[in-house]
C-alpha cells in the first residue's frame, strides 16, 4: 500500500479512536467518519449529504465481505430525522479484523456484521449492510488539500 494512503488511514483511525464513547456525533455518523478523515489529515472530502447518498455515490454495493482497514462501511437505515423519513443510511470506519468504529448512540466499535443487529431508535428500520468503499475511491475527485 502507498505510504501516503497508509498515513491517511492510520491518522483517521487514531482520531476516531480518540473519540470512543463520545455522544457528540449521535445521528451524525457521516460527519464522524468525514471528520476522522478530514481533521486528522488536513483535507476536505465531498461526498453525499447523508450516509446513503454517499454509499450510492461511491458505489458501496460493489464491495462486499469483510471491509479492509481504512474503508468506509455503509448500511441502509430508514428513519425519521427532524420530521423527514427516508433512507439516511449509516456509515463507519473499518479498523481491522472486521471491526468498525462508528457513531451510534455513542462512538463505539462493533463487528461489521453485528452492526445490523443494533437496536435502532423508535420508528427506525433495522440496518442492512450495503458494502464498503476503499479510501482510494473516496478520495478520487472528492478531495482537496486544505493545508500544506
Amino acid at each position: 500500500m502507498d505510504k501516503n494512503l497508509q498515513n491517511l488511514i492510520d491518522n483517521s483511525i487514531k482520531w476516531a479512536l480518540s473519540h470512543l464513547n463520545s455522544t457528540a456525533y449521535t445521528f451524525m455518523c457521516l460527519g464522524f467518519v468525514e471528520d476522522a478523515l478530514e481533521r486528522s489529515n488536513s483535507i476536505e472530502i465531498f461526498g453525499g449529504d447523508s450516509a446513503k447518498e454517499s454509499a450510492d455515490l461511491y458505489e458501496a454495493h460493489r464491495f462486499k465481505g469483510m471491509p479492509p482497514k481504512g474503508s468506509f462501511v455503509f448500511y441502509d437505515c430508514v428513519g425519521v430525522i427532524k420530521g423527514i423519513t427516508k433512507n439516511w443510511g449509516h456509515v463507519g470506519l473499518a479498523t481491522d479484523d472486521g471491526k468498525v468504529i462508528h457513531a451510534w448512540d455513542k462512538v463505539r466499535i462493533d463487528d461489521y456484521r453485528e452492526i445490523e443487529n443494533l437496536a435502532t431508535a423508535p420508528g427506525w428500520d433495522k440496518l442492512q449492510y450495503i458494502g464498503w468503499v476503499p479510501l482510494e475511491r473516496i478520495l478520487i475527485g472528492h478531495c482537496t488539500k486544505v493545508y500544506e
